[in-house]
């Protein structure tokens, strides 16, 4: 089976021809939310960008295990091993039990994925249920030699692993003797660890934090980037096809996660290719939390952030992260929100179009379709082109677009279809559908309010009724009965009810 799809890889900093290890099997893992408080639209374009990734595959044969983890104990506030966890934290500040806290946020985190039109992961782990897992994979790294413990806590020897030639700083292209340079004016709470470079594997808890769990080492929990590499060793084996997540976990969570597998007995890069998707930026400076610029996920869809005028539904929000390539960055504002929406609205007009390509009555196809043929199909095959290269959603997009524009003049002047056989406009008509609904995933959503419908169909009947056209009369009654309304004639005016029947 082979397919022309090619993937950028961080690793090797190039394209590759995308070729999994285990044909026809892939296994897909990407690092999912710390759930200590809301998601931000940037939280999103990881899973938009891999909900599609992983269709894709599926698209072309393969036997996806896509992987999704949520982090729900052991990710510090400041990223790298100082401070307090960040869900314990927030546990803390509201009186809540830490689990409480990781419920609520995956909760709401899964229905806002669910809502962008995410298809659930295969394998949706949690750190905290795979503590053992955890420890084991610390117990191979100082087995190995290159782990070591103080005071009930375990670090990562860089400077070891860097000795026996491993390389860490690979991914992110760091060099080592910059990275010490940088980290000289910053030991300060770090007496533990031997190098700067060193990173927690797993931290002696004290008795105020909340979550806490026995190990060989004493009471404690685990580091934020322990996690990926046993999770998704458990699932995906020692080595998976591809590992993804934000550019801004290249470095140190990916470049810690491949440490760590070269580290433990496993001996791999963990994945073959790193995948990395840009950031969202608000005017231009990154969304993030730290920055206080973020707008979460609920005030895009309830329009209630002061950098945008209203709401914006989650297909449109959907639409917007897939008309820039993944690895591009993408400024969100007003202007470029209702600029996704008319985009989102025009591919979905474009299934209506489809239907209405019919030749009309008595007109015969002519022999001679060739020219109007290729054209056609080229318009088709250019659709696939972008995602073959390394997954890029605006060139797919711009492409269905053009090959639209080619729907919409059939349709304007039906008798131009003769010109075209009905092979290549079933393969173009297929290919646009399943493009738009099930690779891209853009559904349609309904923007009729149903009560306002119902509102327009009683005065159409009073209408009918004061011109005592009662042919229309039970038309109209009858048609809201089939959707389960009944018409109530009271001395106060017309009113309606739903059928109990």
């Amino acid at each position: 089976m082979h397919h022309p799809l090619s993937l950028y890889n961080t690793l090797t900093r190039k394209k590759e021809s995308f070729e999994p290890l285990h044909a026809p099997f892939v296994g897909v893992y990407l690092c999912g939310p710390t759930v200590y408080s809301e998601a931000h639209v940037g939280n999103a374009r990881g899973p938009v960008v891999f909900d599609v990734l992983t269709r894709y595959l599926r698209y072309l044969g393969y036997t996806v295990r896509y992987v999704r983890n949520i982090t729900d104990v052991g990710h510090l506030e400041s990223d790298a091993d100082e401070g307090e966890d960040k869900i314990s934290k927030m546990a803390r500040a509201r009186q809540l039990e830490p689990m409480q806290v990781a419920e609520q946020f995956a909760n709401l985190y899964q229905r806002h994925v669910e809502v962008l039109g995410c298809l659930p992961p295969d394998i949706q782990p949690r750190a905290s249920g795979h503590i053992t897992e955890q420890i084991e994979l610390i117990q191979e790294i100082i087995t190995n030699g290159f782990g070591y413990e103080v005071n009930g806590s375990v670090y990562f020897d860089v400077p070891a692993y860097n000795a026996a030639g491993r390389g860490y700083g690979k991914l992110s292209n760091r060099v080592v003797d910059e990275l010490l340079a940088g980290s000289r004016d910053n030991l300060a709470g770090q007496e533990e660890k031997r190098s700067p470079l060193d990173f927690a594997l797993w931290k002696k808890a004290d008795a105020r934090h909340l979550m806490q769990w026995p190990s060989p080492w004493g009471q404690g929990f685990p580091g934020w980037h322990l996690e990926c590499s046993a999770m998704s060793r458990k699932y995906l084996g020692q080595m998976s096809d591809i590992h993804g997540g934000g550019l801004d976990l290249m470095f140190p969570h990916h470049e810690c996660e491949i440490a760590q597998s070269q580290g433990s007995h496993s001996h791999t890069d963990e994945a073959r290719v790193w995948m990395h998707h840009n950031m969202i930026t608000v005017n231009g400076a990154k969304m993030s939390k730290s920055l206080g610029n973020f707008i979460t996920i609920s005030e895009l869809f309830e329009g209630t952030n002061a950098t945008l005028s209203q709401a914006y539904s989650p297909m449109v929000a959907r639409f917007f992260l897939l008309q820039a390539h993944y690895r591009s960055p993408i400024d969100i504002s007003d202007e470029a929100m209702q600029a996704a929406r008319k985009g989102y609205r025009k591919l979905m007009n474009g299934l209506r179009v489809l239907e209405k390509l019919v030749l009309p009555e008595g007109t015969e196809r002519a022999a001679d379709t060739a020219p109007a043929d290729t054209e056609l199909r080229k318009l088709t095959q250019d659709c696939f082109t972008g995602l073959n290269d390394d997954l890029n959603t605006a060139r797919c997009i711009a492409s269905l677009f053009n090959l639209l524009r080619k729907f919409n003049s059939y349709a304007a002047n039906p008798t131009t279809l003769v010109q075209v056989s009905e092979a290549a406009l079933t393969e173009a008509a297929t290919a646009y559908r399943t493009l738009v609904q099930d690779v891209l995933g853009l559904q349609d959503e309904p923007r009729a309010n149903a009560q306002d419908l119902l509102g327009l169909a009683l005065s159409f009947y009073q209408e009918a009724k004061a011109a005592k056209d009662y042919a229309k009369v039970d038309v109209i009654r009858a048609a809201l009965k089939e959707q389960g309304i009944v018409v109530k004639d009271t001395k106060a005016g017309v009113d309606w009810a739903y059928s109990e029947e």
